[in-house]
């Protein structure tokens, strides 16, 4: 994705638009879901939990499976078969709600419905027959520590819920996450049994951060190749806490800079100056607190 004579706006608009880093780390947690996706149907579908710190890439990955399973039209079956489901867990652990939800995202809302069709008996009947008609063979929650916003029986009924939908469809259950919701998928033992878990640490001081850096760098429309020390990748990794959203920010924000400036490359001196996009404005914010604005 070098520059290829595309004007400067064309450029920063390409570093400010979703772009996919294949990194190690996250190739091997599309390989395990690929391979959980294209499993042999059975009455027990095996599943996944990937927990890790919130912006580490969990959701990102998500996203780049579900672009690889987009929904395809079947002129001939006159349906559209959906591999996949990808679902954001709702704010609290509400069955109804959640329902609700997932018949709004395969393009059939129960606006139309009478109050009685919207029972949460009648909604969950509903779901079945048409996510089975649509062939799905993954289903995708993302954000699931918002079961947490539950009590103990509200997450266990909701637990009760993924289970149901997974055997019901022979259709395998990935949950993502942050760390603290792996208590509370454990907390249904059957669920647990199924879901093999993988953890996504922070980056840390090593060959693989380096390498990832320099992947993300050599992937921005820049005219010049960054040749940065490795002080500054040291820098980089501390800046951002080894999050991966705060590090594809930094990055983004560079190149940017470079762009506008004429640089075209990003150098230690620039990083040495960087400020934190998500800590530029708290001194300000903490003299507004001090004066009572």
């Amino acid at each position: 994705m070098r520059a290829d004579g595309t004007g400067e706006d064309g450029r920063i608009a390409l570093i400010q638009s979703d772009i996919w880093i294949g990194f190690p780390r996250a190739e091997q947690v599309l390989d395990r879901l690929q391979s959980l996706i294209e499993a042999p149907r059975q009455t027990r579908m095996p599943g996944l939990l990937v927990h890790g710190a919130s912006g580490i890439g969990k959701t990102m990955i998500a996203r780049n499976l579900s672009r690889r399973y987009a929904p395809e039209y079947d002129p001939v079956a006159g349906i559209t078969h959906t591999p996949l489901l990808l679902l954001q867990a709702p704010p609290a652990p509400d069955e109804r709600r959640f329902y609700l939800h997932i018949l709004a995202a395969v393009g059939a809302p129960a606006t139309s419905l009478g109050l009685r069709a919207q029972s949460v008996a009648s909604l969950e009947v509903r779901v079945i027959a048409l996510l089975r008609d649509l062939g799905l063979r993954m289903i995708m929650i993302d954000e699931v520590h918002n079961l947490l916003a539950g009590t103990h029986r509200e997450q266990r009924r909701f637990l009760n819920v993924l289970r149901y939908l997974s055997n019901e469809l022979e259709a395998s259950l990935v949950c993502l996450g942050v760390s603290e919701a792996v208590d509370a998928i454990r907390g249904d033992v059957q669920l647990a049994r199924r879901l093999d878990e993988h953890h996504l640490p922070n980056w840390r001081d090593d060959a693989e951060f380096s390498d990832m850096i320099q992947t993300l760098i050599a992937a921005m429309p820049l005219q010049k190749k960054s040749n940065l020390r490795v002080k500054s990748l040291k820098q980089m990794l501390a800046l951002t806490g080894g999050v991966t959203s705060r590090i594809f920010a930094l990055v983004k924000d560079l190149s940017i800079d470079a762009i506008r400036s004429g640089e075209e490359c990003i150098t230690d001196d620039v990083i040495t100056k960087w400020t934190p996009v998500w800590s530029r404005h708290a001194p300000v914010q903490r003299r507004l607190e001090k004066s009572g604005a």
